[in-house]
């Protein structure tokens, strides 16, 4: 047992020249029997959502068995580690059915009707955005969006209506859309950098120098050292290993798009390839909520209607025309390729949650995470049935293992309804919502 005799605040922050570091969470931040102290603390709920855009190739996603004996389906695969800790949803319908434009405005919101033009912002207040308000008292930032590719809000991109739909999932209020950020640099720089006066000079004068944001706080992570036991020390060596460790892939992004694209329009810091830039998205989500900087964060794989192709996962056509695949199964398939590298780079970023102590348990034991899309059959722009997994033990809230089937058309809004009630923040309704889902009760059996 690890006997602390002066408890460090959970919100202690180390602040250097250009730089406020959040740590991680100790013994140390208990009070003096610390073991004993985490055992009975009550865990801190996180939520998380990831969008995956322009539908799913549904024959390769959606098990055949309801309940627990269900078999997991290539796409649902990877998630084989963690069955226990997710829910396979079905039946749900989206509350707004307007092409990519709903699929996308109302994952979050549940809102029943956009604006009608180009120029009209309508929809409703996201949950993530409750819930950020709801923590912001307790964290230093309310929320993070991040996103896997470039936004630009201007313009129509789906159905005659604005771009802000398809290009993020999160709204403030009903009429103000979140931006999606999807450079690493500026989102390492958003959860490490100090937002004092003096800071934008020295966050470039260290990043012209290539010193780590680590440098200015070496002495006091030092010092921090000295007054912890010796797993507090270990945890924060292999902190700032990672913090150290995401700086150094950024870097080395922004090194060689400088040499092998010379003036790209390509913000500085996104890697060449989709694979690095998700893990460093994801390492950097980590970050964030291990230090307990955030406990809400949203990050959309792609942006609906996205042409980006996936060679790597042997699929060198654009995703969204694929997407239009005319039911042909050979379409279909190589479809399910992109969806099922989706859920890799998903898996390999749930390892890293379980293998993240957090309290008493791991940051995915306290964590509630949406994975899905706005849409099932994107080749007609389907709204019912979405595919849609609930992931993580929701701080002792959810059980895993199970296919959920609800009666078909059942809103998806009533599904964000029962995530507020998960986090102890009971709403009426949401959009057309008309209840709560049910998560505990077995469907088929």
């Amino acid at each position: 047992m690890n006997i602390v005799m002066k408890a460090l605040p959970r919100r202690t922050v180390l602040r250097g020249l250009g730089v406020t570091l959040g740590l991680p969470l100790l013994d140390a931040m208990f009070p003096v029997f610390s073991a004993v102290a985490k055992a009975v603390a009550r865990p801190v709920h996180r939520f998380q959502a990831l969008y995956v855009p322009n539908g799913m190739a549904m024959e390769f996603w959606t098990p055949k068995a309801e309940g627990k004996t269900f078999e997991l389906t290539p796409i649902l695969e990877p998630l084989a580690p963690f069955r226990e800790q997710f829910l396979v949803l079905s039946g749900l319908k989206a509350s707004w059915s307007q092409v990519h434009a709903g699929a996308s405005g109302s994952f979050l919101t549940g809102t029943v009707r956009g604006g009608r033009s180009e120029m009209e912002l309508l929809a409703s207040t996201s949950i993530d955005q409750m819930l950020a308000r709801q923590f912001e008292r307790e964290t230093q930032l309310a929320s993070l969006e991040v996103a896997m590719e470039r936004e630009g809000t201007a313009g129509q991109c789906s159905a005659g209506l604005s771009c802000a739909y398809t290009q993020t999932i999160s709204w403030r209020t009903p009429t103000q859309p979140l931006p999606m950020e999807s450079n690493p640099r500026a989102v390492f720089e958003r959860l490490f950098g100090d937002s004092g006066s003096a800071a934008p000079a020295a966050r470039l004068a260290r990043m012209r120098q290539s010193k780590s944001i680590l440098d200015s706080v070496m002495d006091k992570l030092g010092e921090l050292g000295r007054d912890v036991g010796p797993q507090d020390r270990r945890r924060l060596q292999e902190y700032t290993e990672a913090i150290r460790d995401v700086e150094r892939r950024i870097q080395l992004a922004e090194e060689q798009r400088d040499t092998e694209v010379g003036s790209i329009d390509e913000p500085s810091g996104v890697p060449l390839g989709f694979d690095e830039h998700i893990r460093l998205m994801f390492d950097l989500q980590l970050l964030a909520l291990q230090s307990d900087l955030t406990r809400v964060i949203t990050f959309m794989l792609g942006k609906e209607q996205s042409t980006r192709t996936y060679p790597q996962a042997g699929v060198p056509e654009a995703h969204h025309p694929l997407s239009h695949h005319n039911n042909q199964l050979d379409r279909i398939a190589l479809m399910s390729k992109i969806n099922r590298h989706h859920m890799q780079m998903f898996a390999e970023y749930l390892g890293k949650l379980r293998a993240t102590p957090d309290g008493d348990g791991s940051l995915l034991d306290h964590m509630t995470i949406l994975y899905g899309a706005g849409l099932s059959n994107s080749t007609r722009h389907a709204s019912d049935n979405l595919p849609l997994v609930l992931v993580g033990g929701g701080a002792g809230r959810l059980k895993g293992g199970t296919h959920l089937k609800y009666a078909a058309d059942t809103s998806h809004a009533n599904l964000l309804v029962s995530i507020l009630d998960k986090f102890e923040m009971p709403v009426e309704t949401i959009g057309n919502s008309t209840g709560k889902l049910e998560f505990d009760t077995l469907s088929g059996v």
